[in-house]
């Protein structure tokens, strides 16, 4: 099961984690790989909580374009779009482009399994 971890750490704390991650990796114990996403600022971590019903949806409805997930959760087009790139920039959403009817669309992949939150201070 592939899951993502989303946290909130200064950039010192997130170098740290991954300076001992290497030295594991160096001495051949590598922990369980896993896909972290850290924050370091309240503003892009609250737009995250923000949207989280939009990964939901992209999991569960499986549209197969923007514009079909525009439609099944009531909301404009133009404003998802920037939720959406906002998610795939943090690489919690990847783009597929298909042909449907000969026209390309975008499809929102939500790969993860499981979100879950690491809050320790």
């Amino acid at each position: 099961m592939k899951k993502l971890i989303i946290s909130v750490k200064t950039p010192s704390e997130a170098l740290d984690n991954f300076r001992d991650a290497y030295k594991a990796i160096k001495k051949g114990k590598p922990k369980s790989p896993h896909y972290e996403i850290s924050f370091d600022n309240k503003k892009d971590f609250q737009r995250f909580i923000k949207n989280i019903d939009i990964l939901m949806s992209i999991q569960n409805l499986k549209p197969q374009s923007v514009y079909e997930l525009s439609k099944m959760l009531g909301r404009d087009q133009s404003n998802l779009n920037k939720i959406i790139l906002f998610f795939e920039d943090l690489g919690v959403i990847k783009i597929r482009e298909k042909k449907i009817k000969n026209r390309s669309v975008k499809t929102p992949v939500v790969d993860y399994e499981k979100i879950e939150f690491d809050l320790s201070a």
